[in-house]
């Protein structure tokens, strides 16, 4: 593994009101790794890949992408910086079709002076694009990129998100609880399409609180606890138990001899 992190964070504080969602919270993933994200209802993991993806922004603490400083105050300065994620919430359109959703916020233009002065989309040549994407990324994605996405199924919608976020992504991809809501061969699809972001070469961050189907695909798993990383494990070292046992501040036990990173 390579010693400057395509993505890390040192002390990130967070605070809503009274509550300390992020307690100078660290953070590594590296290139090439699938890093879960595992911790307790309230641990603070989707507030990590928030202030990680610009959606929310740290009072304190540092983010750096390959070992540059870098500032996210909105989530697009962190797709400037190749950053992709898929949040809890679907950030997708209902009433846009499939092809606007997938392009959201980077439409192509055409080329010529309409395009120019009128600013009209090249919605021929986006088609085309979004279909090569999606058929690499999500070969059993529905066909019709015409459809409103108020149409789509939950796990669709989640497929799509995901394929997008691969597909613009150029350093790494952060995703928050992807299986949730599914059932376990739909859980296993996005397990698959995780393993494509890896076959890609690109990092990936999944926070996945209770999916060992995720956890078991993992490089490294980053346990999280009250706002801050308690532990960086190896999941080859051990089991769904003792990382349950771990995200509740338990040590001894079932961890007895494993292989704590951090």
């Amino acid at each position: 593994m390579k010693s400057i992190p395509v993505l890390s964070a040192r002390g990130l504080v967070k605070r809503y009101g009274e509550a300390l969602a992020l307690d100078g919270a660290d953070f590594d993933l590296y290139p090439g790794e699938i890093l879960v994200i595992a911790g307790e209802a309230g641990s603070g993991c989707s507030t990590l890949l928030s202030a990680l993806s610009g959606a929310v922004e740290p009072e304190a603490g540092e983010i750096r992408v390959w070992g540059e400083p870098a500032r996210f105050r909105e989530p697009r300065e962190a797709l400037l910086a190749g950053l992709e994620s898929v949040g809890l919430r679907p950030a997708l359109i209902g009433r846009l079709s499939v092809l606007d959703n997938f392009f959201l916020g980077r439409e192509v233009r055409r080329r010529d002076v309409f395009g120019r002065a009128f600013r009209m989309l090249d919605r021929a040549a986006m088609k085309r694009i979004a279909e090569a994407m999606l058929l690499d990324t999500a070969p059993d994605f529905p066909s019709n990129l015409d459809q409103a996405v108020a149409c789509l199924p939950l796990f669709d919608r989640r497929i799509l998100e995901i394929a997008r976020a691969v597909a613009f992504a150029s350093q790494a991809v952060l995703l928050d609880e992807p299986t949730v809501g599914l059932d376990e061969a739909q859980a296993r699809c996005v397990v698959d399409l995780i393993l494509e972001v890896k076959a890609r070469g690109l990092a990936i961050a999944v926070a996945s609180g209770e999916a060992p189907a995720v956890w078991s695909i993992a490089d490294r798993i980053h346990i999280q606890r009250r706002g801050r990383r308690y532990a960086v494990v190896d999941p080859t070292s051990t089991g769904p138990a003792a990382l349950m046992e771990l995200m509740a501040g338990r040590r001894g036990g079932l961890w007895a001899g494993a292989e704590i990173l951090v």
